[in-house]
C-alpha cells in the first residue's frame, strides 16, 4: 500500500485507500487479502493507457468508512505520524521484513531481464520511506542503493547474485528459477565469447607473426643467402618457408621433436634479428 497506494479522506473524515497497479495479478492479490482479512467495501475499476504500449491500468478503491481504520492499524500506516515511527514493532522478525519487502516489490518494483545489465529496483515518492527500504534490504545483507529520478526514489540492487538473494528471500520461487537460467546461460555465452575473442587474438597473433618470419627469411636469403647461415639457423629458416602457416608447436613436429617450441620460437627471433641487423646497415 505504500508502494501504490493512496490515502483517501471522506466524508466524516472517514479514511479509504486508492490502490493502483498495472500488474493484474498484483490487483487481484491485493483485492483478496483486503475483502478475506477485512472485509471492506471495494471498488474496482480498469482503465487502458493511451501511451506506449497502452497497458491497463488496475484502480481498487477501498471505501473510506470508520473499519477502514483496522486496516490502516495493521499495516502500520498512521495518519500524521512519521513512517520511521511506525514499523518498530512491525518488522521486528525476519519473517515479517521479508513480507513487507514482498509487498514493496509487489506494489512498486521491478527487475529487468538478465540478458542485458541486472537490475532490481523499488520506486517510491516518499524519500522517508525508501530509507525504511533501504535498512531493511541491508538487514539482509544486500549492496542496496538508491537515487532519484523524476521526483521520485529508486532504491536499487546491480549485482545479480544480490538480485538473487532478494527473489529467494521475498520467496519468489518461480522468478528466481527463471531468472538463474537466464543469467546461467548468459554467464556461459559470455564464457564462450571470452574464448572465442582469446582464441582468436592468439590466431591473429601468430598468423602476423609467421608473415612477419617469412619476410624477414626472404630478406636474408635476398642479401647473403641463407647458405651462410649456421645450419640450426638455416634449417629453421627453411622448415618456416617451407610451412609459412604453421604454429610453433606445429613446426617442432615437422622437425621430429629434435628442438622444443622455446627452440624454434630463439631460432626465428634470432632470423628476424639478422634481418634487421641487414636492413640498418643497408641504411648506413
Amino acid at each position: 500500500m505504500r508502494m501504490g497506494g493512496t490515502m483517501l479522506i471522506g466524508g466524516n473524515n472517514n479514511l479509504g485507500i486508492s490502490f493502483t497497479t498495472e500488474n493484474a495479478a498484483v490487483a487481484r492479490k491485493a483485492l483478496m487479502l483486503i475483502k478475506r482479512l477485512f472485509e471492506l467495501k471495494t471498488e474496482v475499476v480498469v482503465t487502458r493507457g493511451r501511451r506506449l504500449k497502452k497497458a491497463n491500468s488496475y484502480l481498487i478503491r477501498v471505501v473510506p468508512s470508520l473499519a477502514t481504520a483496522g486496516l490502516f492499524t495493521t499495516l502500520g500506516i498512521m495518519p500524521g505520524v512519521a513512517a520511521s515511527s511506525q514499523y518498530t514493532g512491525l518488522l521486528r522478525r525476519a519473517c515479517c521484513r521479508r513480507a513487507y519487502l514482498r509487498g514493496a516489490f509487489l506494489g512498486g518494483g521491478s527487475v529487468n531481464k538478465p540478458e542485458g545489465e541486472y537490475h532490481l529496483e523499488l520506486v517510491t515518492g516518499n524519500q522517508e520511506f525508501a530509507k525504511i527500504l533501504i535498512r531493511l534490504l541491508k538487514s539482509f545483507k544486500l549492496p542496496v542503493k538508491i537515487t532519484d529520478r523524476k521526483q521520485e526514489y529508486v532504491v536499487y540492487l546491480k549485482d545479480g547474485e544480490a538480485i538473487t538473494s532478494f527473489l529467494r528471500i521475498i520467496g519468489a520461487t518461480n522468478a528466481l528459477f527463471t531468472f538463474e537460467n537466464v543469467r546461467v546461460v548468459k554467464d556461459m555465452r559470455n564464457q564462450v565469447n571470452r574464448l572465442v575473442n582469446c582464441e582468436t587474438a592468439n590466431l591473429q597473433k601468430t598468423v602476423n607473426a609467421a608473415v612477419r618470419q617469412v619476410e624477414r627469411i626472404k630478406h636474408i636469403a635476398g642479401t647473403i643467402g641463407l647458405s651462410g647461415l649456421p645450419e640450426t639457423l638455416r634449417e629453421a629458416a627453411e622448415i618456416r618457408l617451407a610451412y609459412p602457416e604453421a604454429t610453433l608447436n606445429e613446426l617442432v613436429f615437422l622437425m621430429d621433436g629434435k628442438v622444443g617450441k622455446s627452440g624454434i620460437n630463439h631460432r626465428l627471433r634470432k632470423l628476424e634479428q639478422i634481418a634487421q641487423n641487414l636492413e640498418d646497415s643497408r641504411h648506413e
